[in-house]
């Protein structure tokens, strides 16, 4: 018979490390007495980080006194006490390899479902002292799982545990844990991973896109797309290749487009609608190449690309596109890369911009009418006035081929010429308001892509007014967004390149923040590296498991230590776990 060991609780707290501050609630400790267990936690206990952890199906972590004795024997430690995993029940028996998804136990008052293993999280390595954790967790099938609450009551230290019920399908912690993060990932393991009822929707999710991977053919070749879509498809070209400016067209006074082609003539690989291209350019002759992304704003399909400029005042990428290229030179790129793509489906969409952000979704609205897209189309975009509104023509004709499409544009300052109902539909900014007074659909798609007050504003009154997070898609200029979880906020600047004298190492080139570094064995990784410029970064674990900071690689080659539970394909990085071996470009 299983036995709760020890009652771990414990409040979010901030703790020191690395020298920044991180918010967590991973320090338990036992507590004597009845415990009241409520829907989404114990009494006295909560969690720092509720994107990651706590919830209805993360109500409750358990850990085993197997497992402690299996860690200090592989650590060689003797230091442990009852709630330092993290767990809020510490038990003997109920191994990860014997317990299984569906499982119903019952303790004290309460009854308990086992809805999925641990989630991989770089805290618990801060808890124990031990950066390696998190993958140890994984490769050793020592996971731990949480619980979801069925009946709520009282539980208590020393109190049995019964188990009421089996989980249909009979698939243990470990091996549903294995299924995710460890090749290989068998389809029919993963359809019978999906036909438990009380696997948790996040883990559903993951195995659904994996088996998806998996039946599609691309296996291992397009890395592990239940944990990253990073990965999904592979470049059409490794590294830079030369392109030919065949084309330039002025849109607006301050938006340049160039046609770019194959100096032979060959016909370019399609991009999907959304990507964007990257190009290594030497403004200044004799100094470092600067990397710059730009959207692709032509027909997907297209033999050549299209992309389109804007030049900022300050920017010498720019300003040189715009002043000192011309028709017959010739321009380093990337492959297109993105996941800010067009999704197939049948219901609505929303495409929504403001300034040179019409780009990415310019291109979408190319693939919907090419294909005579039969889906409602809402095409949104804001102007300053007729003079700075780009491909307001070209919209126009392609919106006019799709039979159910809808038009709101917005001049923030409209001249004199501009004709309310021609030119424009809407005075104003594009503001959350307007956008609510239009009756879009809350079942749509969205693409978002502009400034980042409109960026702001726009995502905030789509989800006011009902839309599904998961169907807001959104594109910026520059660096993504970071994914540092529990890190307290810092203020925010702007990427430059490390302190103190360069690295004897080989260059690594951000290329969507425009900062290069030479490398330096002091860094630990190259994503230590990343923050020590402070390029905005993705991450979870930090030990080459979870593949949240996985990255597009556009050229180099990296080696890894320690070595990733799962090996990404060549063309992208865990940048986590990963140090460079020849100079290389990121798409960070």
């Amino acid at each position: 018979m299983a036995t709760l060991v020890s009652v771990n609780v414990g409040l979010p707290k901030d703790v020191a490390w690395h020298g920044r501050t991180v918010h967590t609630g991973v320090w338990k400790s036992p507590v004597t007495g009845p415990r009241r267990v409520r829907r989404l936690n114990i009494d006295g206990d909560g969690q720092g980080d509720l994107e990651g952890h706590g919830g209805e199906m993360r109500a409750v972590l358990v850990y085993q006194t197997g497992s402690y004795g299996y860690w200090q024997e592989f650590l060689g430690r003797d230091d442990f006490t009852h709630g330092q995993f993290g767990e809020n029940f510490t038990v003997e028996g109920l191994a990860d390899d014997a317990v299984c998804i569906g499982d119903r136990y019952r303790i004290g008052t309460a009854v308990f479902e086992v809805t999925q293993p641990r989630v991989t999280c770089y805290r618990v390595g801060v808890r124990l002292a031990e950066p390696r954790m998190p993958a140890l967790l994984v490769a050793h099938g020592r996971p731990g799982f949480y619980l979801r609450v069925i009946t709520e009551g009282e539980v208590e230290a020393g109190q049995e545990i019964r188990k009421i019920a089996d989980g249909p399908g009979r698939m243990t912690v470990a091996e549903v844990d294995a299924l995710l993060y460890r090749p290989p990932h068998p389809a029919d393991r993963l359809e019978q991973a999906l036909r438990i009822p009380a696997l948790s929707p996040g883990w559903q999710q993951s195995f659904h896109v994996l088996l998806d991977q998996v039946r599609s053919g691309n296996g291992q070749r397009a890395g592990n797309a239940g944990l990253n879509s990073v990965a999904a498809e592979r470049p059409a070209w490794e590294g830079f290749r030369p392109l030919r400016v065949s084309r330039i067209e002025e849109e607006t006074p301050h938006i340049r487009s160039l046609w770019l082609t194959d100096p032979e003539q060959s016909p370019l690989p399609a991009a999907s609608p959304g990507q964007y291209l990257t190009l290594r350019l030497t403004p200044r002759a004799g100094e470092q190449p600067v990397m710059r992304a730009y959207s692709l704003s032509g027909p997907p399909g297209d033999a050549c690309y299209r992309i389109s400029v804007k030049r900022e005042d300050q920017g010498a990428a720019s300003t040189w596109l715009h002043t000192a290229v011309q028709v017959g030179d010739s321009l380093q790129a990337a492959a297109p890369h993105g996941a800010f793509t067009l999704e197939s489906g049948t219901g609505p969409v929303v495409l929504a911009s403001a300034g040179v952000g019409v780009t990415p979704v310019l291109a979408m609205l190319h693939a919907l009418a090419s294909a005579d897209s039969p889906r409602q189309v809402w095409w949104l975009h804001g102007a300053r006035n007729r003079h700075e509104h780009a491909f307001a023509q070209e919209a126009g004709r392609l919106l006019a081929q799709l039979a159910n499409s809808h038009t709101a544009v917005f001049y923030s300052r409209p001249q004199s010429v501009d004709r309310l109902g021609t030119d424009y539909t809407e005075h104003g900014r594009m503001s959350a308001d307007a956008m609510a007074g239009l009756g879009l659909p809350l079942d749509a798609d969205v693409y978002l892509c502009g400034p980042a007050e409109f960026m702001s504003t726009a995502r905030d009154a789509f989800s006011r007014n009902g839309a599904e997070p998961e169907r807001i898609h959104t594109e910026v200029f520059g660096p993504g967004p970071a994914l540092t979880p529990g890190l307290r906020p810092e203020g925010a600047r702007a990427p430059h390149p490390p302190q103190g004298r360069p690295g004897p190492g080989p260059t690594v080139h951000f290329a969507r923040s425009g900062v290069s570094a030479a490398w330096s064995s002091t860094y630990g990784s190259l994503l230590e590296l990343a923050e020590a410029c402070d390029v905005p970064t993705r991450w979870s674990c930090r030990t080459g498991v979870c593949r949240t900071c996985e990255t597009a690689l556009i050229e180099g080659s990296v080696g890894y230590m320690p070595e990733p539970v799962e090996q990404p394909p060549s063309t992208t990085a865990l940048i986590c776990c990963a140090q460079p071996r020849q100079d290389l470009t990121l798409d960070l």
